[in-house]
C-alpha cells in the first residue's frame, strides 16, 4: 500500500472558493476516475477547452490537481488529482463567511453522493453491473454516545483504516474497482414536537 499524505488543514477562504465552483467539482470528479487533458474534460463535461483549461489552472493553483508529465505530449497537458488529506478546523475557529462556504461545499458533496448512489442503482437495475459487483454495497447505519474527544478519536481511527488500504495505480490489481466511501458523523438533534 502507498503512504498517504499527512493531514492538511483547509481554512483559507480562497482555497475553499476554488473547491466550491460547480464546474471545478465536476472536473475533480472526472479526474478521480483517471488523468485527463483539458480537451478530454471539455468533451466529457460538455464545455469548451478554454474553460476547462482555466479551471484546471485554478485547481492547480490551490493544490487540488497537478500535471501528469508522463502523459503530456507537446503542448497538450494532462492532469491528475493531487493526493491530499484535507481537513477543516472546527467551525468555531472560522469566520461566519467561511462556515457558510464550507456548508455550501458539504451540501454539494452530499448531493453528488446521492447522484452517485442513484447511478449505481440504475446500472444495477438494468443488469449492467458485473455480477460479482452487483451487490457490492457495504452499508451500515448506527449511532454511538461519545464525548467530543472520543468522536475526534473515532474519526482519526477511521482515517487510519482508510489510509491503510490506499495504493498507487501501478499497484492496483486489474480486477479492482474504484469504491466510493463516505463518512459523516454529527450530533442527533431531536425533531421539534408537533404543535397540534
Amino acid at each position: 500500500m502507498t503512504a498517504a499524505p499527512p493531514p492538511e488543514e483547509l481554512a483559507d477562504a480562497a482555497t475553499l472558493k476554488a473547491l466550491a465552483h460547480p464546474l471545478r467539482r465536476r472536473i475533480l470528479a472526472e479526474l478521480r476516475r483517471g488523468p485527463a487533458s483539458a480537451t478530454t474534460l471539455a468533451t466529457a463535461l460538455g464545455h469548451n477547452t478554454g474553460g476547462t483549461s482555466y479551471h484546471l489552472r485554478e485547481l492547480a493553483r490551490h493544490g487540488f490537481v497537478e500535471e501528469d508529465p508522463a502523459l503530456g505530449r507537446g503542448k497538450e497537458r494532462w492532469w491528475r488529482v493531487r493526493e491530499r488529506d484535507p481537513r477543516t478546523p472546527p467551525a468555531g475557529e472560522l469566520s461566519a463567511d467561511t462556515v457558510k462556504l464550507l456548508t455550501t461545499i458539504r451540501n454539494a458533496q452530499l448531493a453528488e453522493d446521492v447522484d452517485a448512489w442513484e447511478r449505481y442503482q440504475q446500472e444495477r437495475g438494468k443488469g449492467r453491473e458485473e455480477h460479482e459487483w452487483a451487490d457490492a454495497v457495504e452499508f451500515s447505519r448506527g449511532s454511538l454516545t461519545l464525548t467530543r474527544a472520543e468522536l475526534t478519536q473515532f474519526f482519526d481511527d477511521y482515517m487510519a483504516l482508510l489510509k491503510r488500504y490506499r495504493r498507487a495505480p501501478r499497484e492496483t490489481p486489474q480486477e479492482a474497482r474504484r469504491i466510493l466511501l463516505r463518512f459523516i458523523a454529527f450530533p442527533d438533534v431531536p425533531p421539534a414536537p408537533n404543535a397540534d
